[in-house]
């Protein structure tokens, strides 16, 4: 029987700067011994956003503590681990530079063997992590710069089946927050104002349901936000508490619609190739929507195929996710030098023509 593997992660393409410790053992499911996340929210809420300059010199000030708190927390030495694991790109190329440098610098002095990971394979392959998905399986990434409908075929090979034309799902949300005055991230904010709004108040597009694909645009929706506001403070001077929570129900209300719409498109693409084990997956920041999650599980029902959403932590950028990617690539022989390069664009399928557009958190793939 093979013996257990434990790869240390590192993750810093936007502004979360992580480390964690990941084990697999034969016939058993993954553990995670540690997840460490240190967030930048206080640094960028003056900003309404990131500031890419401040997260590269916030990542390359604590990747090192970030990675002495993930050994430490499980357990293990540095030279305990079989391999290091790091987010080459897409990402900030500041703070992925941060997170490869000192990955290297690990491996340099240890002799580990070092493992540059796409960050949105690590999204992608979360459920695996957290739920043992088996290849192929469909998922749905949606984050704040990415937007994505893939099949995920093996660690390293994955099928785009649509996405994002311009804004992803996580920049509008940001984007409305900041129109309507609540605070960052937008997306939380977003879905607790909701939470006591009428969805049905106002009549927002559900942009490219009249076309057919799987390609997705929410720009539009945003703009319409902006239009709706900026009436009301013509009509009555101002925004009423009840106002915003109405505009963030209308708004949150299309985003899941559009998304369950063109999630019903790509599990029909999916399911044309008779998997032995259907299986749909929502991965990414956005996924700890309440509504969204509620709505693609309702999408996934309908086509009666297993639903997966992971939980909260994994949603957002984490470390765990970088090793366990790293653990499966390690696993499929994958290994690089010392000149592994920092990548702002990444595209996980390289088959595919690109996507359009780049989103303000991080250039699309």
């Amino acid at each position: 029987m093979p013996a257990p593997l434990t790869i240390l992660g590192l993750e810093s393409s936007c502004d979360d700067t992580a480390a964690a410790v990941v084990r697999a053992e034969a016939g058993r499911m993954p553990e995670i011994l540690s997840n460490v996340v240190i967030g930048q929210d206080a640094l960028h809420a003056a900003f309404g956003g990131v500031v890419p300059e401040i997260a590269a010199r916030a990542h390359a000030e604590k990747i090192d503590l970030a990675v002495e708190r993930a050994l430490s927390e499980a357990g293990i030495a540095l030279r305990g681990a079989d391999a290091i694991a790091v987010t080459a790109g897409p990402g900030l190329i500041g703070g992925v530079l941060a997170g490869v440098m000192c990955a290297k610098g690990l491996a340099a002095g240890t002799g580990l063997p070092l493992i540059g990971v796409n960050h949105l394979a690590g999204h992608a392959l979360t459920p695996r992590l957290t739920d043992g998905l088996a290849f192929p399986y469909l998922v749905l990434l949606v984050s704040g710069g990415h937007c994505q409908y893939l099949i995920a075929e093996a660690p390293d090979r994955f099928s785009r089946l649509g996405g994002t034309i311009d804004d992803a799902p996580g920049e509008a949300f940001d984007k409305v927050a900041r129109l309507l005055g609540l605070g960052q991230p937008g997306g939380p904010a977003v879905e607790r104002a909701a939470a006591a709004g009428d969805p049905a108040r106002f009549d927002l597009p559900r942009p490219l349901l009249d076309r057919p694909g799987c390609d997705l645009s929410f720009s539009g929706l945003k703009t319409a936000v902006l239009r709706a506001r900026d009436g009301l403070v013509a009509a009555q001077g101002g925004l009423r508490e009840a106002d915003r929570a109405d505009l963030c129900a209308a708004f949150q209300a299309a985003v899941a619609a559009v998304l369950a719409e063109k999630s019903r498109r790509a599990l029909a693409r999916y399911l044309d190739l008779a998997p032995d084990a259907p299986a749909f997956a929502v991965a990414g920041g956005v996924a700890a929507n309440g509504l969204l999650r509620a709505a693609l599980g309702d999408v996934a029902a309908d086509a009666g195929v297993r639903f997966v959403a992971p939980p909260l932590a994994l949603c957002t950028d984490n470390a765990a996710m970088i090793a366990w990617a790293g653990l499966e690539l390690f696993r499929a022989g994958h290994r690089d030098g010392l000149d592994l390069a920092a990548r702002p664009r990444w595209p996980l399928d390289t088959e595919s023509a690109p996507l359009i557009g780049a989103g303000r958190k991080g250039p699309k793939a």
